[in-house]
């Protein structure tokens, strides 16, 4: 089951040099995030997003299947130049990490047998590029990217937020080495405060 986030077109100023098609894909056995952006250099616009759910499956090894089977198609029809996707994080339950690992691991080797370039990032530099806070929350996460791209903020689409996010990283990341590092936000008081500060992270 796919489960789509329908948005209108929405520009960004960026400083990437030339147009690329960015896949985006937050990762998981159960429920799997996509987006796609295209970035010309001089703006960006999510074209496409949802949520993947391979959670009714029977077995582990037929969500990896349902993951690898669902790749390949958006593969195949997004036609993407490059798969940002998140790395697995470290936490306590070994075997939810093992699941996440297979999940993740099953996008890599479709994006790999396309030769497609994959970049990965860590929980916190997504949250970091975003919103200038490692330790951000789903919400705020949620918040920013609405407020960078004008999609929607809907609670129920969290995994699909969390791949703009990613692909978000991508390209941010492109100037976070030439930059001073952002503000880090420590309260919901210094939103405003910070988009003032930040404007290359609002929409036209």
């Amino acid at each position: 089951m796919i489960l789509k986030a329908k948005n209108k077109k929405n520009h960004v100023h960026l400083s990437m040099k030339k147009k690329s098609r960015i896949l985006g894909i937050d990762p998981g056995s159960n429920y799997m995030g996509y987006a796609i952006i295209i970035s010309d250099g001089k703006s960006h616009e999510v074209i496409d997003m949802g949520v993947a759910t391979f959670q009714k499956l029977e077995s582990h090894l037929e969500k990896i299947k349902g993951i690898t089977k669902f790749t390949d198609k958006l593969l195949e029809e997004q036609k993407p130049d490059i798969l940002a996707i998140e790395e697995p994080f470290y936490g306590k339950n070994i075997q939810s990490m093992l699941k996440l690992g297979r999940a993740q691991g099953a996008v890599i080797s479709c994006a790999l047998r396309q030769d497609l370039p994959v970049f990965e990032y860590t929980p916190r530099r997504i949250k970091q590029s975003v919103t200038g806070k490692g330790s951000a929350s789903k919400e705020q996460v949620a918040a920013m990217v609405s407020a960078i791209t004008g999609i929607p903020n809907d609670e129920n689409s969290y995994d699909a937020t969390d791949a703009v996010a990613i692909a978000l990283c991508h390209i941010l990341s492109k100037d976070l080495d030439k930059k001073p590092p952002v503000r880090r936000i420590k309260s919901k008081n210094q939103w405003d405060q910070f988009l003032k500060n930040n404007p290359d992270r609002l929409k036209e």
